[in-house]
């Protein structure tokens, strides 16, 4: 039996392959406001993904604010993701001008454990824009690999890949072996980056997480324990008027103890606290569109991947 493409899903791949050939056209100053404006259209346009913006802007918050700043909150992170959105579709195109506006703190032991050949594990939240500090790491000389979920159609994953591949990153598809390849990166000595805020899969482990119970993946620290290479909590935060900042914080203790279930469960418990206090520094950075907690899965709708990022595990 042959797969035929379903036609929402070749629509997205066209609208996708259309934003992006617009993106690398037009000048910045056309660029950035249509980004925003855009951004806040599907803020109206989805008013379940607005939703959830709310919703995970007050755990991040903490607290209930005034209605007045939690719609300009909403607002802003909307018009973050269409900045996402834009760089991203640029990035290929515009090398220089992104590592020109980069700036990282915390390199240096991500440097040292592949230097040492123990690789490196970057764990990430749906934070900023992650593919600068790809494109920085990569034209500085580190190799940097990265896992990709399966979309749909095939054409779609292709241009995705392609995009990662055009800035230096190594792809690893999403499968029954994604497993023995990411072992293999980590005993080559390179880095891996994973997006680690949100479970994928669904078979994550239990964990608390801005003081909801849910599940993250166990990936990050299965791979720690495992091979021993340095678990690092990551973050790239757009910078005002335009430019990246990264953030690398100290590497989690991965000594194992007892049960490795009990070891990995316990090592995620304390990388969902680093993602915390990452993702507190700039809320309306964190593109977190999908319901995420058992409290948001009150409507089961399909979600078209929201940013690039949601396609890497």
């Amino acid at each position: 039996m042959v797969d035929v493409a379903r036609p929402t899903d070749r629509l997205a791949y066209l609208a996708y392959r259309t934003a992006a050939e617009l993106a690398q056209r037009v000048p910045v100053r056309v660029g950035e406001p249509a980004a925003r404006t855009l951004g806040r259209m599907l803020s109206v346009a989805q008013p379940e993904r607005r939703r959830i913006v709310r919703r995970n802007l007050e755990r991040a918050y903490g607290r209930r604010r005034g209605e007045l700043a939690t719609r300009r909150s909403v607002a802003a992170a909307f018009e973050s993701y269409g900045r996402y959105w834009l760089e991203l579709f640029r990035l290929p195109t515009r090398p220089d001008e992104v590592i020109a506006g980069f700036s990282i703190e915390g390199f240096e032991p991500i440097a040292e454990a592949t230097a040492r050949g123990d690789g490196a594990i970057l764990a990430l939240p749906h934070l900023g824009g992650w593919e600068a500090a790809a494109l920085w790491m990569t034209s500085q000389g580190h190799p940097l690999t990265a896992v990709v979920e399966r979309v749909e159609p095939p054409e779609l994953l292709e241009w995705f890949v392609s995009v990662r591949r055009a800035i230096g990153v190594e792809v690893i598809p999403l499968g029954p072996d994604v497993g023995t390849s990411a072992l293999r990166t980590l005993r080559e000595g390179k880095a891996l980056a994973l997006l680690c805020d949100r479970d994928l899969s669904g078979d994550g482990v239990e964990v608390e997480f801005f003081g909801e119970r849910t599940t993250l993946p166990s990936g990050p620290a299965l791979l720690a324990l495992r091979t021993g290479a340095p678990l690092f909590p990551s973050a790239v935060y757009f910078r005002a008027g335009g430019g990246h900042h990264a953030v690398v914080r100290p590497p989690l203790e991965t000594t194992r103890q007892g049960k490795l279930r009990d070891n990995i469960v316990e090592l995620t418990q304390r990388l969902a606290f680093e993602l915390e206090d990452l993702i507190r520094v700039a809320p309306e950075q964190w593109h977190m569109m999908q319901p995420n907690w058992p409290s948001d899965r009150t409507t089961r709708r399909r979600f078209l991947p929201t940013r690039l990022s949601d396609v890497w595990a």
